[in-house]
């Protein structure tokens, strides 16, 4: 099974910048490069930030996007999100009992489970007790899963970024979910940092992907800003296989030269070794 992981769009309302750079064309690039090298993928799953200011505009302009896209598209909200104008939009998207955005599906025997970590007027993640209670019952029902959140659930040792991770709160736990349930939660995948990061946590495997636009800068030692730049953004391709996950961060904006070789030996002999015999 092949997924894409995109995240952290940022779109605002069309002709609006982001950062310094387009959010609209950004993600468009990333879409068309799908759509160019990865159209056997079974899905596209974008975990969060949709918009940067949660308005009706931009997430009109990312469900004209995603209707036309290659793959089929699972969405989730972060912090920069509005819930509520999201479900405006997107009514007939999949909600819980409780009005979060939590949902799930089942893909080649693995449950992937999406789920809404997205508090009130704060950029630090939330994970209530409804909704560990929701995640709870999708796990207890499946034999293998797959877990997707905007909010990274524990620290990654970069003090600002940490400030608004999954608040201390909720943390533990989230954690003992994924402890419990080690044995049936094959990864853990998620966006908000803007940066590629991979680890384990609570026996789970995670990784974060990047951002298609701007990307932070892993300082382990700013303790109060956090600090991004225009670097090439990418999205990740999941390879899985049974047990075994293989993650390729695509860098989808290159407009560089690329070079080509060959793998035999003498392709790489240094030239001037190469002209003397």
């Amino acid at each position: 099974m092949k997924l894409i992981h995109i995240s952290d769009i940022h779109l605002t309302l069309p002709g609006e910048e982001m950062g310094g750079l387009d959010p609209h064309s950004r993600f468009a690039r990333a879409l068309a490069d799908v759509g160019e090298n990865h159209p056997d993928a079974a899905r596209i799953i974008i975990t969060g930030d949709l918009t940067h200011w949660g308005e009706e505009g931009a997430y009109e302009a990312l469900k004209a996007a995603v209707t036309g896209a290659p793959v089929p598209v699972r969405l989730m909200i972060g912090n920069h999100d509005d819930r509520a104008t999201f479900r405006k939009v997107f009514a007939d998207h999949s909600i819980d009992a409780n009005g979060f955005v939590n949902h799930a599906e089942t893909l080649d025997g693995v449950r992937l489970i999406f789920l809404d970590s997205v508090g009130d007027k704060t950029h630090a993640g939330h994970f209530c007790a409804k909704r560990r209670d929701w995640l709870r019952a999708e796990l207890e029902e499946c034999d293998r899963s797959r877990i997707f959140l905007h909010h990274n659930p524990m620290e990654i040792g970069l003090p600002a970024e940490d400030k608004i991770a999954l608040v201390a709160e909720d943390r533990p736990g989230f954690r003992a979910l994924l402890e419990e349930f080690a044995d049936r939660i094959d990864y853990l995948h998620f966006g908000h940092v803007h940066a590629p990061i991979h680890g384990r946590y609570a026996g789970v495997q995670f990784a974060s992907v990047p951002s298609t636009g701007n990307q932070s800068l892993p300082d382990l030692s700013e303790a109060e800003f956090l600090q991004g730049a225009p670097m090439e953004p990418g999205y990740f391709v999941l390879l899985i296989n049974g047990d075994d996950t293989i993650i390729h961060q695509v860098p989808f904006n290159w407009t560089g030269p690329i070079y080509t070789a060959g793998t035999d030996w003498d392709d790489w002999v240094k030239p001037d070794v190469a002209a003397a015999e």
